[in-house]
């Protein structure tokens, strides 16, 4: 442990207040910085919430300062695909912009060390059964355009010396704790496997799958779904890296394999023990057919090893965490 403060953005989130228990269960100081929008108090447990903007240049700048920051771990963001299709300026104003003035206060206060919550979107159309880091990067839509900005940034910065950044790219993330404390709660959620699981306890009165005519084996998407747990421990690792002196790297955060919608939705069937009340439409703006993680470079460079690499073990937390939840 550092005695040094983690600055953790976003950390009342779903992602980030898992990362967030993690650090403070080993010890770390942290402070998170969300604006509540889509995060929840409740869900910050051990570490002290302010309340505000990651674009507040001032209120940021103070905070780094007080808390005597070393490490930024950034993952407030706008994630909705369809909606960054629609409204492409929110998510350059948030995820790119605000990000800028995030890094621009680390080079003031020194802060040297970032861990950047990044995503899958990066890639795009994928040309081959999964992508690796250095697979071409071609976003289909503003989403992952908007992150990408924001990776080539902290390329830069560490190229100029000014810190060494450990860039993640999210697969698609699913689960909640396996001690049901904490769990996924985004208002309207998109991600299939949260709302197949409020459709399987009622909280929907069902869901629509996007699309059946895609070129995979089934006619719907395929996507790596990675347990929130298995990330979080994925960031720690990461911290960990940055503090030892690691190199700047940027990293899949996959377990390799994917499944596909259909797949998905007879496993939440499966563990709910009731059929799910499903529509299929069109296919939805933005969506590449298959995303699947090469995930041999997290392994080898963090020595990840993932504790929940089995589909039906997501989806059981995902449903229990709806079953049961607290906020």
């Amino acid at each position: 442990m550092s005695a040094s403060s983690v600055l953790v953005t976003g950390g009342a989130g779903y992602i980030g207040s898992h990362v967030t228990r993690q650090l403070v269960q080993r010890g770390e100081r942290v402070i998170v910085l969300d604006n509540l929008s889509t995060g929840f108090r409740e869900a910050v447990e051990g570490a002290e919430l302010v309340v505000g903007d990651t674009g507040d240049a001032g209120l940021v700048n103070d905070l780094m300062q007080h808390y005597a920051v070393g490490t930024l771990m950034h993952f407030a963001a706008h994630t909705v695909v369809p909606e960054s299709v629609a409204d492409p300026l929110k998510y350059y104003r948030n995820n790119t912009n605000s990000s800028r003035i995030l890094l621009e206060a680390c080079v003031a206060n020194g802060v040297r060390q970032v861990v950047f919550s990044s995503t899958a979107a990066v890639y795009g159309e994928a040309s081959g059964d999964t992508v690796a880091e250095d697979s071409p990067l071609n976003p289909i839509n503003p989403y992952g355009r908007s992150k990408l900005a924001t990776e080539w940034v902290l390329e830069d910065l560490a190229t100029a010396g000014e810190l060494e950044h450990l860039t993640l790219r999210y697969f698609n993330v699913a689960g909640c704790a396996p001690d049901g404390r904490i769990g996924q709660s985004t208002p309207n959620a998109t991600l299939l496997i949260k709302v197949a699981a409020e459709a399987a306890v009622g909280v929907r009165n069902g869901m629509r799958v996007f699309g059946t005519d895609y070129p995979t084996p089934d006619g719907t998407c395929v996507r790596d779904f990675i347990h929130v747990e298995d990330l979080a421990d994925a960031h720690v690792l990461a911290l960990d890296h940055l503090r030892g002196g690691g190199r700047s790297l940027t990293l899949n955060c996959g377990y390799g394999h994917g499944y596909s919608v259909r797949d998905v939705l007879t496993t939440v069937e499966r563990v709910a023990g009731a059929p799910l009340n499903t529509t299929y439409t069109n296919r939805r703006p933005g969506d590449p057919a298959r995303l699947v993680a090469n995930a041999d470079r997290i392994r080898r460079h963090l020595a990840w090893t993932p504790k929940y690499d089995d589909l039906e073990t997501i989806v059981r937390t995902a449903i229990a965490w709806e079953r049961n939840r607290r906020y």
